[in-house]
């Protein structure tokens, strides 16, 4: 069966046109073009397991456990890598999720989406997994939306026997006509159907996140809702009632009783005291962009990232005031190129700037940031930082720093690819 090609509508309004000496150069654009990764049925549910280190595809999100690095290749799986000597990680193996985007760790059992199915893998023999439990459509969301593409083109699949398990996006140049002649395009109804803390041990994620552990419980965002599981028994994990969080969710936060929701509109803010059903509290309406979130003291810094399908054509840092839990504020705003993922360490804010590089501010007077260093000529994603070192990834590389009184220095990085 083959799909047409789906335009992103508002997005033809913003090509990226590069200038060239060609007199034919007005008459062509640039364009992020998204096409689905597919696999059979039969081999998607028979997927799981732990093979050699391969090359990353597309580097994603990075979760650090123990004495290990877990980075996502985007749909495919983890890249795990040993990093008991910081200055000279190792690659170790490749745990193969299809359709994985998000994990999360507690007592050596790791949590992972592999679409709209949650999948416990025990990790306590890192070259030994083992498949524990597999809960087939409990999250709701199933596979992310490529929001950064401007044209989606599928490919000939047979739908009944075969499923999307990701996206692969690549820039071509093409004619500008072709592409306004082939129209807005439509979803298939195939298509549409794809898309509809502490306590033990757990790990670290980045201001990315969608997967959260506190204590027993793991919550899971999708683009509407919270997925509430208990995980008291994390060799049977129990799928409670989610809970519905409005539109466009892209990550999740947590500190003290509450979780901070980065979605594309704004922030919202909910009250975990009762950990099985989330409560709402208060919300921090921002316009539309894409927009993680991390929190500190009495204020939560947030990241917009316009000039794609996320809506907004600027991007900035947001500073709020969220010492009135229930009337959070803006207390200052900085422009930014393209930021992603960000991370606090005691006074230092780091900013994944997207292509511009990794930025370094001392935040103690959030209304003057001072820049301690500017790591330029690197892409950048996601950052965590831990109690002794900086990790951050991007662009299929993975850097980790140490921290200086006046800033951070490298000390080593390693390609995944």
């Amino acid at each position: 069966m083959k799909k047409k090609i789906l335009l992103l509508p508002f997005m033809a309004l913003l090509f990226l046109v590069s200038c060239t000496d060609d007199d034919s150069s007005d008459k062509y654009a640039d364009y992020i073009v998204a096409r689905p990764l597919v696999m059979s049925k039969a081999e998607f549910a028979n997927s799981v397991d732990i093979i050699a280190p391969r090359p990353i595809e597309e580097s994603g999100k990075v979760y650090t456990y123990k004495d290990y690095i877990f980075v996502n290749d985007k749909y495919q799986g983890i890249h795990v890598i040993d990093n008991r000597n910081p200055q000279q990680p190792v690659k170790i193996g490749f745990i193969n999720i299809p359709g994985n985007v998000d994990i999360s760790v507690k007592d050596d059992y790791l949590f992972a989406d592999s679409l709209a199915d949650l999948v416990v893998i025990d990790i306590s023999d890192i070259e030994n997994i083992a498949l524990v439990n597999r809960l087939e459509n409990v999250l709701q969301g199933g596979m992310m939306f490529p929001f950064e593409a401007n044209i989606i083109e599928d490919v000939e699949y047979d739908y009944q026997n075969d499923i999307i398990v990701g996206w692969t996006t690549t820039t071509e140049r093409r004619l500008i006509s072709e592409v306004e002649k082939s129209g807005w395009g439509f979803f298939t109804n195939d298509m549409v159907a794809m898309e509809s803390a502490s306590g033990g041990t757990t790990g670290q994620g980045g201001s990315l996140a969608r997967f959260k552990i506190v204590e027993d419980y793991l919550y899971a965002v999708d683009s509407h809702n919270i997925n509430v599981f208990n995980i008291s028994d994390m060799d049977n994990p129990q799928a409670l009632e989610d809970v519905y969080a409005g539109f466009d969710i892209e990550t999740i936060f947590y500190n003290g009783n509450y979780l901070f929701l980065g979605s594309m509109r704004g922030m919202y803010i909910y009250d975990i005291t009762d950990p099985a059903a989330p409560s709402k509290v208060s919300e921090f309406e921002h316009g539309t962009a894409c927009d993680p979130v991390v929190v500190d003291g009495d204020y939560a810094y947030v990241t917009l990232r316009g000039g794609n399908m996320c809506g907004a054509t600027e991007s900035g840092l947001f500073i709020v005031d969220i010492s009135d839990i229930a009337n959070p504020e803006l207390a200052v705003q900085y422009p930014m190129d393209e930021p992603y993922g960000l991370g606090i360490r005691e006074e230092k804010l780091f900013v994944c700037d997207g292509s511009s590089g990794l930025k370094v501010y001392d935040k103690t007077d959030i209304n003057d940031l001072k820049e301690l260093n500017h790591f330029e000529d690197i892409i950048t994603f996601d950052v965590i930082p831990l109690e002794n070192h900086l990790i951050m990834v991007g662009d299929g590389i993975l850097y980790q720093y140490e921290y200086l009184d006046s800033g951070i220095k490298l000390i080593s990085q390693i390609g995944l690819n």
